[in-house]
């Protein structure tokens, strides 16, 4: 992948992440609140618990931290997969935004 198709990418997923904490605060009480500053979004969840996700461009990588510990994506072509094989990225984010959030929570990259 080149350094402009990993920002492409890499710009969607964050926007897809900023949209997605809109469309959950809009159709539930979850009351995410998201910043981003340049390549790093920051979601801060009621009990005031956060999951961080930023950019690592010279590796070519999405970095989420949470919870449930610190995770590594690349993308496969299709979908940002964890690098130690433990799934897709707006799946794990789903899984771990729900047990922070303590309520069910679904973040999609909003193609599918």
């Amino acid at each position: 992948m080149t350094d402009l198709e990993y920002q492409d990418r890499a710009e969607a997923l964050l926007r897809a992440v900023e949209l997605a904490c809109d469309r959950i605060n809009e159709d539930s009480d979850a009351d995410i609140d998201n910043q981003r500053v340049g390549g790093m979004i920051t979601l801060t969840f009621r009990n005031r618990s956060q999951i961080v996700i930023n950019l690592q461009k010279p590796l070519h990588e999405v970095w989420l931290a949470a919870r449930a510990g610190g995770f590594h994506y690349k993308h496969d072509g299709t979908n940002w997969q964890d690098t130690k094989g433990n799934g897709e990225f707006f799946e794990n984010l789903s899984r771990y935004a729900s047990e922070q959030a303590g309520q069910p929570l679904r973040f999609s990259s909003g193609t599918g």
